[in-house]
């Protein structure tokens, strides 16, 4: 096989919430959504691909000191910076395409002192889209290719206790038919309708508060977001929990640290207060809580000194990474420290978490678990993002994924309309369109559907059309006025 990137474009549409979304060090309220749509010659056939990633404040770094307006070049330098990278490198598989731009984009992220979560925002875009191509222009979906190996992954350049191993000797036979949908409760989300600002009331015909999300989606599963101040934090996990008692007796949840502990210590004093509470004891018990996201700020998450700190709590819940994981080696790094495993988001890589996902299978069925892969992506949305992680999700076998880009922005409504429908008519089981007059993704008993995903090429399966194309945003890579 030969596969060579032979030119490519971006494209911008510029976002807003339908409420202010606060999170950590930052409250999202608009952001760009960066498409970007590559041609490459595949055995001597010209093939388009795609794809896309909203650019979130505050998540690839996470520097208080700096406005959005100035995180926003370096965000767009890494894009750009990886896909001139791969510009006609002829590669014998996908695999080894995106290795040759992982490698040269991490050694001019090591130069330039360019994170590597953010450095490889950029390679993971340039992935996605390469494997667009590869399956619009093989005629394979994503779930056949990963299975036959079609896209040459050589999983011991990446974790070496793999080496002669494909990647079905290790993932689920099948790709998940349907994913449970994980609902954020964002650190100022309302839990009910008499919590919202009359200014942020939301007039879509889609749910705000989570009481109304709950029941209009019927969500099960959840996960709970900490802001690290013991006297915030403890009243309201008491009403989520009263809440979740009340209308979801069987709930599961996951608790996110949002980086705001500074070790593994500070965290644990703030869980065992949380536990002399005997409604917060129930809640956090394992019938319920599922795991802790990222307690500990990625400055210090992976430091040799949490390995005794996580030892010495045996009673402590078990604890995953999520931003600590930029490098191809996190996972192990994490693992060897005591954490239990890992999150997957495309934007982090899509081969990456393939070989992660093996990694743990491998020690899973060395009775050495349990171990955590954990599907997240919090404002993930249509109409490609979201159908590309799906496609990747119920590959690796995921059984619930953290989604609130439907809850955060009014579906596809940004898009023109014959945009949506076209993928209202390709994924019928996913979209729907509203009284409100748009799109929006389909969540019906807590779950969402993937079969058009799994049959799509790379769970998109509208047409790259230059229609399409042209009603995906401006051309460029447009800076506009964003804020935090």
């Amino acid at each position: 096989m030969s596969i060579t990137i032979e030119n490519f474009e971006f494209r911008t549409r510029p976002m807003r919430t339908r409420f202010p979304f606060r999170y950590g060090i930052a409250a999202m309220t608009e952001l760009p959504h960066v498409f970007l749509r590559i041609t490459v010659d595949l055995n001597g056939e010209k093939i388009d691909g795609i794809a896309s990633e909203g650019l979130p404040p505050k998540w690839f770094t996470k520097n208080p000191s700096t406005r959005f307006e100035e995180d926003l070049p370096q965000m767009h330098q890494v894009l750009e910076q990886a896909v001139s990278f791969g510009l006609n490198q002829e590669s014998e598989s996908v695999f080894a395409l995106w290795q040759k731009i992982y490698d040269c984009q991490e050694n001019w992220a090591n130069t330039e002192k360019v994170p590597p979560l953010l450095a490889h925002l950029g390679t993971s875009l340039v992935e996605r889209a390469v494997i667009d191509a590869f399956c619009r222009g093989s005629g394979c979906t994503f779930a056949k290719a990963l299975r036959s190996n079609q896209f040459g992954i050589a999983l011991e350049s990446i974790h070496p206790e793999l080496r002669g191993f494909d990647p079905v000797e290790w993932l689920p036979k099948e790709p998940k038919k349907f994913l449970i949908a994980r609902h954020t409760i964002g650190l100022g989300d309302a839990l009910t309708a008499d919590d919202i600002e009359k200014e942020e009331l939301c007039d879509d015909g889609l749910p705000q508060a989570l009481d109304d999300a709950i029941r209009y989606y019927g969500l099960t599963h959840f996960k709970v977001k900490l802001s690290g101040n013991l006297e915030s934090d403890l009243p309201r996990l008491r009403e989520i929990a009263k809440m979740l008692q009340q209308l979801v007796p069987e709930f599961q949840f996951t608790l996110d640290g949002n980086e705001q502990y500074p070790n593994v210590m500070a965290f644990r004093e703030h869980w065992e207060r949380f536990l002399e509470d005997p409604i917060l004891e129930n809640f956090l018990s394992d019938s319920h809580l599922l795991f802790v996201e990222q307690p500990i700020h990625r400055d210090f998450a992976l430091h040799e000194s949490v390995r005794h700190e996580i030892e010495s709590w045996e009673s402590g819940p078990p604890m995953i990474i999520d931003e600590s994981d930029g490098e191809l080696d996190s996972l192990r790094r994490a693992l060897e420290l005591g954490y239990r495993g890992t999150s997957h988001k495309n934007c982090k890589g899509v081969f990456k978490g393939v070989a992660n996902a093996c990694l743990l299978e491998y020690l899973r069925r060395e009775g050495t678990g349990p171990w955590i892969l954990s599907g997240e992506d919090l404002a993930n949305v249509g109409p490609v993002a979201l159908l590309n992680d799906l496609a990747v999700m119920s590959s690796l076998g995921v059984q619930h994924v953290e989604r609130n880009g439907h809850h955060y922005f009014s579906g596809l409504s940004v898009f023109p309309r014959s945009l949506q429908e076209d993928i209202c008519a390709a994924h019928p089981d996913l979209y729907e369109w509203i009284d409100s007059g748009f799109a929006s993704l389909v969540i019906k008993e807590g779950s969402i559907l993937a079969k058009s995903i799994i049959s799509g090429p790379f769970g998109c399966a509208v047409e790259l059309s230059e229609e399409m194309l042209c009603n995906l945003g401006d051309p460029g890579l447009n800076l506009g006025q964003f804020s935090n």
